[in-house]
């Protein structure tokens, strides 16, 4: 299965075991994409990223002295990040309902859970590429629209049945 369209992606992996960055590394490939770098945790990524230009990261959650969680909120939400705005899929075998929750408030593009394979990686760099998210800022997040679909029938600002409710403080 190759990726049409995924040959010019310069990607970062960021993981901090070898063998599963060179499975990556080698998945990669095998979709076009030649132009990778890789770091072994997120302390590293973040002077790569300063360094060289990426269209896309690859990370996995759970690192020392940064875990991926850490790493994007960085790269989200520092002063100093070079690309506030870079996809980031993360990639986890810890997909505890909080740990999924954790990734996405800090500003994850999608998720990879472990075990992966070559089809739902592409799948998840098709997603980014053919379908990019706006981008959401608010007083405590600042990432990728989590709401993944919008319903033709909507027409206005509420989201949720408890939005339309009629909230008085007595």
């Amino acid at each position: 299965m190759s990726g049409a369209g995924f040959e010019n992606l310069k990607t970062l992996i960021v993981e901090d075991n070898a063998h599963m960055r060179s499975l990556l590394r080698a998945l990669l490939n095998s979709a076009g994409i030649k132009d990778i770098a890789d770091a072994p945790n997120g302390v590293a990524a973040i002077h790569m990223l300063r360094e060289r230009k990426s269209d896309l990261v690859l990370t996995d959650m759970a690192m020392q002295p940064m875990d991926g969680i850490e790493f994007t909120r960085h790269v989200r939400t520092s002063d100093a990040s070079p690309n506030p705005f870079v996809p980031i899929i993360m990639i986890t075998g810890h997909t505890e309902k909080h740990r999924v929750e954790a990734a996405r408030d800090a500003g994850v593009t999608e998720l990879l859970a472990k075990p992966i394979t070559a089809a739902n990686l592409f799948s998840r760099i098709a997603e980014i590429v053919e379908r990019p998210r706006a981008f959401v800022r608010s007083d405590n997040y600042f990432g990728p629209d989590r709401r993944r679909h919008q319903p033709e029938d909507y027409a206005g600002p509420w989201r949720r049945s408890g939005d339309f409710q009629d909230v008085s403080v007595q």
